[in-house]
């Protein structure tokens, strides 16, 4: 494997409207990143990535951008921006922004262009499509919700959007469209940026004669989803942006890619893949219901375990997924992956363990480091995203009551990733002096920076001890480019693997026992070391491992041990 500079590198992603707020607004803005760039460094992150910052009304918060070129004025300027670049590039930390190209917003020019003038140039950088017998061209049902058509006024076309209605899908058939998308990536780049997340990729490429498929609910229509699985040829389009942009900057890409076919994996992130990597959403996909989050299914520890080994092996030799417990699209990972006995500190850094230690690019969630969970909301009026607006409708109209649609919100939503960042005990969680544009969640007098950072036993002191030793001289190449072999799988409540460098013959050995009672396990082989323990019992461990040749786990222990 040729190697690249981001191989060894770990991320953190940031939701700026959540993060830090330095105006009083309520809204987290790019002084307030600035303002944390040590505290990330300390951490031991090496690229962050910022949720889309550019000009939007915020519809679907920033994923339907106005302006391109434009920072949005709530999060700051252009020149807070470039200062952001130099004092992370003095930090030597990469700056990776959201690339959102699927669609754009119904206020960007080019659409406002588009319906002034519903058969001139513009309306063919969407997708103006006449309709059928005075109905939509298909039955598609965006992703949000309702009809992915929406009447073109003044005219017999409908448009395109498999997102929100104000979030018309550009036409990537079209080479022009294509031109300016390419023109505007390389701007940035040529700023100094390291590289894109790039949202909702797979979706670009459409069956351009739009069929429509059987009904898959009571509304007679059909998720957009199966449409974008039975077309072909998205990677032409993939390939062509970064032959056009990325490539040309030795960039780092990370795709959000569902829908994947199945023998594409080497074709997205392979040696010449059209990303650097792309997120395992494999557990998240655990839990998607068959008609939504009402009847979404809890996660069990096996299958979740099953699942990520299953995905772990699947990249052997191939390249690098980037790992996940959460995101801004996500419920906390400590709320979901975690069953009730285990969502406490020690079941936090066994969880964190499991995902850092992967073969892979870890990233890290605002928050994730200091074990924030979800927030119970009493109202739906209380919640702010339009996929949760959406589905707890769906929930209503499925015949659950309001208690049942709000726990169903409460365990699946994704504002419960959204709440401001809680950096101390103080007023508004000392995410800012103003009111947050989203309620806190309340447990942050108890869940907070302040009080973890000078503990040597929180889980933020833990976060950053894990990441130190995978970045370690001494272990990163086992950690970056070692095998991962999963152990003990037949054993119910153990995630357990070694980590195994073909180059130093080094063999790392995680093991983490998720269940309520205590676990023997019988080492195949000798402890060398113990490097890590959760419960901070790294010689109370390795003293038994030598003396019995096996290490007892209680409940939410794990250990990380060098193997002879």
């Amino acid at each position: 494997m040729k190697k690249k500079w981001w191989h060894d590198k770990v991320a953190y992603q940031i939701y700026p409207k959540s993060f830090c707020d330095t105006n009083g607004d309520g809204i987290g803005d790019l002084r307030g990143v600035i303002s944390k760039l040590d505290y990330l460094k300390e951490l031991g992150i090496d690229i962050i990535w910022l949720s889309p910052i550019y000009k939007s009304p915020f519809v679907d918060q920033g994923y339907d951008i106005a302006d391109y070129y434009k920072i949005a004025e709530e999060f700051g300027t252009m020149e807070e921006f470039d200062e952001l670049l130099a004092e992370a590039k003095k930090r030597d930390m990469y700056i990776v922004m959201d690339l959102v190209v699927n669609h754009c917003s119904d206020q960007h020019e080019y659409f406002k262009k588009a319906l002034a003038d519903p058969d001139g140039p513009y309306a063919d950088y969407f997708y103006f499509v006449k309709g059928k017998d005075g109905k939509a061209p298909s039955n598609y049902r965006s992703y949000f919700g309702g009809s992915a058509w929406e009447p073109v006024p003044g005219s017999d076309k409908y448009y395109l959007h498999m997102f929100a209605k104000e979030q018309p899908d550009l036409n990537w058939e079209n080479p022009k469209l294509r031109r300016k998308v390419y023109d505007m990536i390389n701007w940035w780049l040529d700023k100094g940026l390291g590289g894109f997340r790039i949202d909702a990729i797979i979706n670009i490429k459409k069956d351009t004669s739009f069929p429509s498929f059987a009904p898959d609910g009571p509304d007679g229509l059909a998720s957009c989803v199966k449409m974008v699985e039975e077309v072909d040829g998205v990677g032409e389009f993939l390939e062509e942006m970064k032959h056009e942009t990325f490539e040309k900057y030795d960039a780092f890409t990370v795709g959000e890619v569902f829908n994947m076919k199945e023998d594409e994996l080497r074709e997205f992130i392979g040696e010449d893949g059209h990303f650097s990597t792309m997120f395992d959403f494999s557990a998240h996909e655990l839990t998607f219901g068959e008609h939504g989050w009402y009847d979404s299914k809890p996660i069990v520890f096996k299958e979740w375990r099953d699942i990520v080994y299953a995905s772990q092996l699947e990249m052997e030799n191939i390249g690098f997924k980037a790992n996940i417990i959460e995101n801004h699209d996500e419920p906390r990972g400590a709320s979901r992956y975690l069953p009730e006995y285990a969502q406490n500190e020690a079941g936090k850094k066994m969880l964190a363990t499991t995902s850092v230690l992967l073969r892979g690019i870890p990233f890290i969630y605002q928050g994730q480091e200091i074990g924030m969970t979800n927030c119970v909301r009493g109202d739906i009026s209380e919640y702010d995203d339009i996929s949760t607006i959406d589905q707890y409708k769906v929930a209503i109209e499925a015949g659950c009551t309001k208690e049942e649609a709000l726990k169903c919100c409460y365990e699946n939503s994704r504002d419960n990733a959204r709440t401001p960042m809680q950096w101390s005990d103080e007023k508004n969680a000392g995410f800012g002096d103003g009111t947050p544009w989203l309620a806190l969640n309340p447990n942050y007098k108890e869940i907070n920076v302040k009080e973890q950072e000078n503990r040597a036993d929180s889980v933020l002191s833990y976060y950053k001890k894990l990441v130190a030793l995978r970045k370690s001289d001494a272990y990163k190449e086992t950690f970056t480019y070692g095998d991962f072999v999963p152990a003990y799988r037949e054993k119910d409540d153990i995630f357990a693997f070694h980590r195994k460098s073909k180059e130093s013959g080094q063999d790392v050995l995680v093991l983490a026992n998720f269940g309520s009672g205590e676990h023997t396990l019988k080492l195949d082989g000798n402890v060398k070391q113990v490097l890590l323990s959760n419960l901070g019992r790294e010689q109370a461990v390795c003293a038994q491992a030598k003396e019995s040749g096996s290490v007892t786990l209680t409940s939410c222990e794990c250990v990380v041990a060098v193997m002879e």
